[in-house]
C-alpha cells in the first residue's frame, strides 16, 4: 500500500474525531435563564473542547511528521496505525464525559480518570509505533535520520508518558487537575521541535 493512502486515511480518521468534539457544545434553550450565565454554566465543556482540540490537532501534526519521514511502509505499520487511530477516535467520547462530570457530585474523578487515561493510551500507541519505526524499521526511513535524530524525536515523544499518567492517577483528587496537566501537554507539544528530523531540502514551516 502506498503511503499516500494510509496518509489520507489518517487524515479522514482524525478529521472527523476533531469535528466530533463540537457536538458537545449545547445552544442553551431561550428562557432558560440569562443567556451570559446560561452560556457560563457550559465552561466545562469549553474548556474540555479547548483541551482536546489543541490534542488532537497536535497528534495530527505530529502523525504527518512522523509519516513524512517514512520513505513506504508495511503491513506492521498499517495495524500500528489503525491502532493509533483507534485511541485517537475515542477521544470524543472521553471528552464529553470529562465535560458533562466535571462538575458534578458523584463520578467525576471517574470521568476524569477516564479522560486522563484515554490520553495516556493514546500516548502509548503513538509512541509505540513511533519507536518501531525509528528502532525496527530504519530501512524504511528518509536517509537524513542519524541515530541521534531518531534519539532525540523518541526523547520528546516519551516526555509526554508520565504527565499523563500523572493526570490519570491525580484524578482521585481533582478532575480540575487532570484537566489542567492534559492541557499543559498540549501547550507543550504545540511548541516547535528541536530534534533536528528535518529534511536539509524541505522548507521550513
Amino acid at each position: 500500500m502506498s503511503k499516500a493512502r494510509v496518509e489520507a486515511f489518517s487524515d479522514g480518521v482524525i478529521a472527523i474525531a476533531i469535528t466530533l468534539l463540537v457536538l458537545d457544545l449545547h445552544v442553551p434553550e431561550p428562557g432558560s435563564g440569562t443567556l451570559g450565565h446560561e452560556l457560563a454554566k457550559e465552561w466545562p465543556s469549553y474548556a474540555a473542547y479547548v483541551v482536546s482540540f489543541l490534542t488532537i490537532g497536535i497528534i495530527w501534526v505530529n502523525h504527518t511528521a512522523m509519516l513524512r519521514r517514512l520513505n513506504r511502509v508495511d503491513h506492521s505499520i498499517l495495524f500500528l496505525n489503525l491502532l493509533l487511530l483507534m485511541t485517537i477516535a475515542v477521544l470524543p467520547f472521553t471528552t464529553a464525559l470529562m465535560a458533562a462530570y466535571l462538575k458534578a457530585t458523584g463520578g467525576e474523578n471517574l470521568a476524569a480518570a477516564i479522560y486522563g487515561g484515554s490520553l495516556l493510551v493514546m500516548s502509548l500507541a503513538f509512541y509505540g509505533m513511533h519507536r518501531h519505526l525509528l528502532l525496527a524499521r530504519v530501512h524504511f526511513l528518509q536517509e537524513h535520520l542519524t541515530p541521534e535524530v531518531r534519539s532525540a524525536v523518541l526523547r520528546r515523544n516519551a516526555i509526554g508518558l508520565l504527565p499523563y499518567a500523572f493526570a490519570t492517577a491525580v484524578a482521585a483528587l481533582s478532575p480540575y487537575l487532570t484537566l489542567a496537566i492534559c492541557g499543559a501537554v498540549a501547550v507543550f507539544y504545540a511548541l516547535p521541535a528541536t530534534t533536528g528530523d528535518t529534511p536539509p531540502e524541505a522548507p521550513i514551516e
